[in-house]
This record gives structure tokens, sequence and C-alpha cells, in this order.
């Protein structure tokens, strides 16, 4: 039997509003905690939005700065922020996010991942990585939202990734926010080359990325290496772009459609397409 979580305000809220959508959002650079450009005040918009809506019981973030062997949750109580890069400002350093963990969450998590066949571990050490509090700092910026993170396989493709989604959309009625932490485009080898006009091949990659949605073209999502213009330009590696797929399946991919939050790019390269997923009242 899977676990439900013991929220009250989770149960009074059910009967009278809508699931969670499920979230996706690109994290850029670490930087982004500190400039936050249109984006950061964006996020913190939607963040209110949700919890005007309802009661946010927690937050569960797949990252691509977690990937592991195999399926692994965090289940810590309090995890540390985790300063995952080097080379930036010392400002960036001393930030913090100290949201709670929540291992309650957590082992709900491990349950349906168990019931979907694809049982997972538990890290009750692991931090989180710049991937989730970078944008948890503009979404939730108090820090009052308990977190848990979720690893990205590394053998993980976007029909995988896309089934992880699917295993844990059931938190979404439980008040969770199901979050795909990634980068719309990221090529890393282009970021410090003083460039500040968005790059064409970036709009094009992006936009032909919203069309798919729009038209909840999946199986061109899922071959969108083979499909989208530049694809191999916006990511040289695609563990970026997979937690658009984890969005895609907490959401349902085939019934939902975008609402677009941020079309933002950074750094020339950098596109900061931040967007929620949810049913579509029309299909």
């Amino acid at each position: 039997m899977i676990t439900q979580l013991d929220n009250t305000d989770h149960q009074a809220s059910t009967a009278a509003h809508a699931r969670l959508p499920a979230l996706f959002v690109s994290h850029g650079a670490p930087l982004f905690a500190l400039e936050p450009g249109d984006t950061g005040p964006a996020l913190s918009r939607l963040g209110a939005e949700l919890r005007s809506r309802q009661p946010v019981r927690g937050v569960l973030v797949l990252s691509p700065h977690w990937m592991s062997q195999g399926l692994r949750v965090m289940t810590g109580g309090q995890p540390d922020t985790w300063h995952d890069f080097g080379g930036f400002p010392r400002p960036l350093y001393a930030l913090q996010y100290p949201a709670p963990g929540d291992p309650a969450l957590a082992e709900a998590v491990l349950q349906l991942l168990q019931a979907a066949g694809l049982p997972a571990q538990a890290d009750a050490q692991r931090p989180y990585d710049h991937g989730a509090w970078v944008p948890l700092m503009h979404l939730f910026p108090q820090a009052d939202v308990p977190v848990v993170q979720l690893s990205l396989p590394a053998s993980a493709g976007p029909a995988e990734v896309l089934a992880l989604g699917q295993a844990l959309a059931p938190l979404r009625d439980q008040g969770v926010l199901l979050l795909g932490s990634g980068s719309m485009t990221h090529n890393l080898s282009e970021f410090f080359g003083g460039e500040r006009e968005p790059a064409p091949y970036v709009g094009a990659f992006s936009r032909w990325v919203e069309s798919a949605l729009e038209r909840g073209d999946l199986p061109a999502l899922l071959d969108y290496r083979r499909q989208a213009p530049h694809a191999q330009r916006a990511h040289p590696t695609e563990d970026h772009f997979l937690p658009l797929f984890f969005a895609l399946g907490a959401a349902g991919a085939a019934a939902s459609r975008p609402h677009y939050v941020s079309r933002e790019v950074m750094h020339s390269m950098l596109a900061m397409d931040a967007l929620t997923l949810e049913e579509s009242p029309h299909v």
C-alpha cells in the first residue's frame, strides 16, 4: 500500500482546488541566484500564485546535477545547501537555502517508484545541489516549503524520465509540486563568448519545443534530437533537457498544455524557459 501524506491542510484543499500543475524551470547558471533577470521575479509570482490556490505540501525536484547509477531519493530532514560549482563571485557561496527535507514525502516517493517497478535507494546525506536551490530561492524565497530531491539515472533517456514523472504523478493530488529543473538550451562551451544578444539557434530550438508542447506531440518531443532544429548544439549532452520529460510525465503528456512564465535568454545561449503543465479542459 502506498503511504498517503498525513496533512489536514491538503485534505481540506483537495476538495476545493484542482491538483497542482507540474513545473519545468531552466535554472541557468549559478549566478541566476544573484542575477535574477526577468525569470526570477516571474518564478516568485508563480510561487505566490500557486500558494494562493492551495497549500503546497512539498516540492519534489529532479535536477541534472544529481546523476547516479540507479535511482536515489533524498530522505534527510534538513539537507545542506551545496555550492557545487567553482569560479564564481564570493557572495554566491554565502547563500543558503535552509528549506527542510521531508522524510514522509521521501518514503511516499520510494513506495510509488517501487510500485511502478522502479526501485530506488534512500540517501539521507544528500544536500541540495544548485539545480534545486537556485530556482527555489526565487520560487519559494521563504524556504518554508519542504523539499525532496530525486536523482537522474545516468543511463536514462527521455522515455525513462517520462516514466519517472508518470509514476510520481499521484503526488500532485497530495499537494506536492513536481519540478523538473534543467535548461531549455545548455551549451556551456558558448557561455564565455561575451555575446549578449540571443543566438538565433536558441530561439529556433526553444520555439520548436513550445510548438510541440502546444500540439501535445509527445512522439516528436521524445525524438527531439532528430526532429528539433539545432538540437545537438542546444544540448551537446541531454542531461539538462531531460527534466522537461519528468514534468511531462507528471502532467500527463498527451493531455497537458504549457503555460509559460518566462522565455528569457541569458548570456546569449541559456534559454530560461519556465512553464507549468497541467491538464487542458479542452482535451
